[in-house]
């Protein structure tokens, strides 16, 4: 490993990089952001950031949680972007560590631009997303050429908290075969009416990743005229990428997880009309 890191950036004193986890499993941390656990003397870090992830950081490493989830107090997020500032001007190596990656749906581009005025050196440090890594945890590909040539990625609550008055509900639906939202599980039903009256079929195939690629993983299939009371039921609470679109019913057949821990036996043919030459 640690000629794995010779060859990579070392921190600088004063500086910060903003380094995405991924979507839960450690295995899936680049070799830039466990180079930088290894290096930070401070780490910045998420709710979403999977405690494992921590472990991995150099001892005597300081550790500052700046979690934002939605319904609970909550950094602001002026405050942790500020607090950044700080912690680099004092000499520190920051290690600013967000669940995901830290341009999608992350806020890393709010925090980059305090750093920039204020005169603070970064890096950023890509990680998979949860709307893509997530989603292969379950078995679901968010494009697969017999279903969609396009995709969507939303978030279901803007800064106030509520479903996004910006969004073009009309224009997805009718646009984009699959649709793939993060924070969207609060308001899941306003969404789904949303959709429906968009032109979206009520039978449309929707899957609930909740703690996706972790050991407490869960994943509920349901149809977008059911979703809501299917949630209830369940009774299952973020963290959770959904997904709308015929790619759900690949997890009949991909779901490589559920094969593995649970003997799930996958079908080779989840749409049924499947004809076996080589398309290529």
């Amino acid at each position: 490993m640690q000629t794995l890191f010779s060859a990579l950036p070392s921190m600088e004193k004063g500086s910060v990089w903003l380094v995405g986890a991924g979507p839960g499993d450690p295995g899936l941390l680049t070799l830039h952001a466990a180079n930088a656990l290894q290096q930070a003397d401070i780490i910045v870090h998420d709710a979403l950031v999977n405690a494992e992830c921590l472990s991995l950081a150099r001892p005597g490493v300081q550790l500052e949680f700046a979690g934002k989830r939605g319904g609970k107090p909550s950094h602001k997020q002026r405050d942790i972007s500020l607090r950044l500032v700080e912690l680099a001007r004092a000499g520190h190596r920051v290690l600013r560590l967000k669940g995901g990656d830290p341009f999608v749906f992350g806020r890393g581009g709010e925090e980059a631009l305090t750093l920039i005025e204020h005169g603070v050196p970064f890096r950023i440090v890509p990680g998979i997303t949860a709307g893509i890594g997530g989603l292969a945890y379950a078995g679901i590909p968010v494009t697969h050429r017999e279903v969609n040539h396009a995709v969507t990625f939303l978030t279901g609550h803007d800064s106030s908290g509520l479903v996004p008055d910006r969004i073009n509900w009309e224009g997805i639906a009718k646009g984009s075969p699959v649709i793939v939202m993060y924070m969207a599980m609060k308001h899941i039903g306003q969404i789904a009416q949303n959709l429906i009256a968009s032109g979206r079929s009520a039978d449309e195939p929707v899957a609930f990743v909740c703690n996706a690629a972790t050991p407490e993983q869960q994943v509920l299939e349901t149809t977008l005229g059911r979703a809501e009371a299917d949630v209830e039921a369940a009774g299952i609470e973020p963290p959770a990428i959904v997904v709308v679109g015929e790619v759900v019913r690949l997890r009949a057949s991909l779901d490589w997880l559920g094969a593995l821990t649970e003997g799930r036996k996958l079908a080779p043919d989840p749409f049924g009309s499947r004809d076996f030459k080589d398309q290529a």
